[in-house]
């Protein structure tokens, strides 16, 4: 996911339990996406430095974000956060947990309910490979 307004690249994977959901569905018990951060190069001016795709270059691994689903995941999250299933967690590059503000993870998908809480639910069905 190109984000120039972040000056970030984000590339999101799903499991092979996650892959297997169906469009229209909710994301089955033992889903886990992982997204990694990545700072974008700049140009002198401040820009981003695009490849001659286009694509926006990347630079270093800022953090790396995980989303999991599982049945009485986040228990102990606020009812006003509480997305579902859905639990969050993030590393830094060198593999070590942040002290993150995961409320603000919650609170970002939180609005996505109708959408089992996935950022561009509709978006990955619509681009997966046909049979999959």
């Amino acid at each position: 996911m190109q984000r120039p307004d972040a000056k970030q690249v984000r590339e999101i994977y799903v499991n092979p339990t996650g892959a297997r959901t169906q469009a229209g569905q909710p994301f089955a018990n033992g889903t886990l996406f992982v997204m990694e951060n990545y700072a974008v190069a700049l140009n002198s001016d401040g820009t981003p430095v695009r490849g001659t795709d286009g694509k926006l270059s990347k630079e270093g691994l800022l953090r790396v974000f995980v989303m999991s689903k599982n049945e009485g995941n986040g228990a102990k999250v606020p009812p006003e956060l509480k997305n579902g299933d859905w639990v969050f967690t993030s590393y830094d590059a060198a593999g070590m947990k942040t002290g993150d503000q995961l409320n603000t993870c919650r609170a970002c998908h939180l609005p996505l309910s109708n959408k089992d809480y996935v950022h561009r639910y509709d978006e990955y069905f619509a681009l997966r490979p046909k049979g999959n």
